[in-house]
C-alpha cells in the first residue's frame, strides 16, 4: 500500500471560517478525496497549542469545547460535532515516547480554530477521527520535523497527516482596516509588499522542487532566508510545515511531487498558500 499524501495548509485568519475562498474550495476537494480512500484518521499539527520547556503534548479530552473565533459567526462553526480519536492519541504518546521526546497526554485540551477551521471546510458532513500533536514553544525546526518523521509511519496505515499554519503570517505587518471596518478580508487596496511577495515565492520554489531529505534540509534553510523574519514575526505558523516536512521527507520520499494547489491573499501581506505532497492515484512514495 502507498502512503497517504500529506498536506500544508495555511488557516490564515479567522475569517477564512466563515468566508468562501478558492483555498476553502480546495479544502473541501481534499476532505472528499480522503474520505473516498476510507481514511482511518486525520493526524494534525496547528500553529496555537504549544508546550513550555521540552515537552510535546497530544489531545486527549473526550468531549473538547471550541475557542470561540472572533468575526465569524457563531453558526458556522458552534454545531460542528468534534471527533477525537484517543486510541490514536495513545498510538502517537507511545510512538513519540519511544523516540524520546518527553510527550504526555492533555485530557482538558479544548480545539482552537487553526484545527477545526481546516476541518469544517474538509469534511463538512462530519469531522472524521481526529489527533492534535502540540508544538513544543521552543520552535526548534529539527524538533518539529522529527515529531513529522515520528509519526510518518502512519500515512502507511491510511490516516492522513496535516500541517496547519501560514507560508507568509506576520500579523504586526497585515492591513486590518478593511477587515476590522468592512469584515473585508480579501481586500487588496494595496499589492502585497515586496518581503511578502519574496517569501511566498521562496517557499513555492522548496516545497514544488525539492523532495525526500533535500525537502527537510530546504525547510530548515528558509529559516535563515532574508525575509522570513518579515514573513514570520514569530515561529509559530512555520512549525506546521516543519512538522509537514518530518513527515514526508524520508529518503522512501524522494522523487514524491508537491504541488500549491490554491493561494489566497488575505490582508494585504497574508498569503495562505495551499500544499499537498503526494497524491492517491500516483506520485505517492511506496513503503
Amino acid at each position: 500500500m502507498g502512503l497517504t499524501p500529506v498536506h500544508f495548509f495555511s488557516h490564515g485568519s479567522t475569517m477564512m471560517l466563515g468566508e468562501k475562498s478558492e483555498s476553502a474550495d480546495y479544502w473541501k476537494q481534499c476532505g472528499d478525496e480522503a474520505l473516498a480512500r476510507n481514511i482511518k484518521g486525520v493526524v494534525i499539527m496547528g500553529a496555537h497549542w504549544d508546550c513550555l520547556g521540552d515537552k510535546i503534548e497530544v489531545a486527549t479530552n473526550p468531549n473538547p469545547d471550541k475557542s470561540p473565533v472572533a468575526y465569524v459567526h457563531p453558526d458556522k462553526y458552534i454545531n460542528y460535532k468534534l471527533n477525537p480519536d484517543l486510541a490514536t492519541a495513545e498510538r502517537c504518546i507511545s510512538l513519540l515516547s519511544n523516540e524520546g521526546f518527553n510527550v504526555s497526554a492533555n485530557p482538558t485540551f479544548d480545539w482552537i480554530h487553526d484545527v477545526y477551521l481546516i476541518l469544517i471546510h474538509m469534511f463538512p458532513a462530519g469531522c472524521p477521527p481526529t489527533t492534535i500533536v502540540s508544538m513544543n514553544a521552543r520552535y526548534d525546526p529539527h524538533y518539529h520535523m522529527k515529531v513529522g518523521s515520528t509519526l510518518r509511519s502512519l500515512r502507511r496505515e491510511n490516516y492522513l497527516i496535516i500541517g496547519t499554519g501560514g507560508a507568509v503570517h506576520n500579523l504586526y505587518r497585515n492591513r486590518w482596516a478593511p477587515m476590522m471596518r468592512f469584515r473585508d478580508n480579501f481586500a487588496m487596496e494595496t499589492p502585497p509588499e515586496e518581503w511578502a511577495l519574496e517569501f511566498r515565492q521562496a517557499i513555492e520554489d522548496v516545497i514544488t522542487k525539492t523532495s525526500g531529505p533535500q525537502l527537510r534540509r530546504a525547510m530548515t534553510r528558509l529559516m535563515k532566508h532574508p525575509r522570513f523574519r518579515d514573513a514570520h514575526a514569530t515561529d509559530d505558523h512555520f512549525m506546521a510545515a516543519m512538522f509537514v516536512a518530518g513527515a514526508v521527507g524520508d529518503f522512501d520520499d524522494v522523487g514524491t511531487a508537491a504541488v500549491m494547489a490554491a493561494e489566497s491573499w488575505e490582508l494585504t501581506n497574508m498569503c495562505n498558500s495551499q500544499f499537498t505532497f503526494g497524491s492517491w492515484d500516483r506520485g505517492v512514495a511506496a513503503a
